[in-house]
């Protein structure tokens, strides 16, 4: 796309702090650094997008509270306000994230106006090895990639899955999350070997939700704790949350396990910068972006070997067997234990990011997909 001809974006995600609204809000916002009109759309203001961006204007899509309905449908209320922003500012393509509802939403969308839109659609995973594995919504998923312009898929392993479930023939583009390697960088504090009282800092990050079995966190860092002096941080915020907390207090550990709630990218940047190890317990991950983020910031990563985990990892990180804390435990420790394992698995994991990763390089890949759909049409 040159910026002698800039394009007209509509971007639908999620507003939650997870990976699929992360992707879509940095996708946005580099869109109009270049110059593109950014439409982003969305049921409340993305985590991301903290502060205004010239080119990118946001559109709340709001959905009536009738009385009728048990559960609102915000399906149909999306796919209005797709149809009113084609209609206002005639754009080139939606990129939506999510098969369900955003890709129905955009064929409803499409279907009201006559042809007018064409969007490309970009799966995360849990559209998939989840919600789209319920038979309520199998078809509709496997009939919106069909009518989509494009699909994307966030790893290899999710693109095999999607082909799998859905018996989906057409090509499926498999492009990476990515990661601003220039504002996720270690930090200056040092590590564990470098402070006085070498406290461990172990950290995750995630909605924690039961899929990402927090608790089996909590369990490996108590074995942790009995072993070196350490200090688990939890961000983010989710219905496991309490459960984390019984638990850490179940285990004697409350004082040494900080809940901090969701966090500004700013704050999420700090605390990733100064840890010394990320843990993921996730019974499926078609991705990782957290972990990807900490690999940025030189944090060696221990998770269990699921879904797309080992594409990210590459030979950086620890993977273990799910529900297993204390395998957890001991690849933590062989970390933890050993400084001099920690310095190369840290620099290990920074390289990958940056080799593999790097934003504007992966970003770039989207661009030239929008740049094939919108010649196509």
């Amino acid at each position: 796309m040159s910026a002698e001809a800039p394009l007209r974006i509509g971007v639908v995600c999620y507003p939650t702090v997870g990976g699929s609204g992360v992707v879509a809000t940095e996708i946005a916002l580099e869109a109009a650094r270049r110059g593109h009109e950014v439409h982003l759309l969305s049921y409340d203001r993305p985590a991301r997008l903290s502060r205004p961006a010239p080119g990118l204007r946001f559109h709340g899509v709001s959905v009536s509270a009738y009385p009728l309905f048990r559960y609102p449908p915000y399906d149909l209320a999306l796919a209005t306000r797709m149809l009113e922003v084609q209609e206002e500012a005639n754009l080139d393509l939606f990129h939506v994230h999510y098969a369900i509802p955003h890709a129905v939403s955009a064929y409803l969308a499409n279907a009201m106006g006559k042809g007018q839109l064409r969007w490309i659609t970009t799966l995360h995973g849990t559209d998939i090895t989840i919600v789209g594995a319920d038979r309520a919504y199998m078809r509709p998923t496997r009939f919106a990639l069909e009518q989509s312009a494009a699909v994307t898929a966030v790893s290899r392993f999710l693109a095999d899955e999607t082909q799998l479930m859905f018996g989906f023939r057409e090509p499926l583009e498999v492009i990476p999350n990515f990661v601003d390697t220039a504002r996720f960088k270690p930090g200056t504090a040092g590590r564990f070997y470098d402070r006085p009282d070498r406290e461990r800092i172990l950290v995750h990050a995630s909605n924690l939700r039961p899929v990402k079995r927090v608790a089996d966190i909590v369990r490996a860092f108590a074995i942790v704790a009995s072993r070196v002096p350490a200090r688990l941080r939890i961000a983010g915020d989710g219905p496991d949350r309490e459960h984390a907390l019984a638990v850490a207090a179940d285990l004697g550990v409350a004082d040494r396990v900080d809940a901090l709630g969701s966090l500004s990218i700013d704050a999420l940047e700090k605390l990733l910068a100064d840890a010394d190890l990320f843990l993921s317990a996730s019974e499926t991950e078609s991705f990782g972006l957290s972990m990807l983020e900490a690999m940025s910031c030189g944090v060696p990563c221990v998770s269990t070997n699921v879904g797309g985990v080992s594409e990210v990892f590459g030979p950086t990180g620890r993977l273990v067997p799910l529900a297993d804390p204390a395998a957890m435990a001991e690849a933590a420790l062989s970390f933890l234990d050993d400084a001099a394992a920690h310095r190369a698995a840290s620099a290990a994991a920074r390289q990958r990011a940056v080799d593999e990763f790097e934003m504007s390089r992966v970003v770039e890949r989207y661009f030239a997909l929008y740049d094939r759909v919108v010649r196509a049409r």
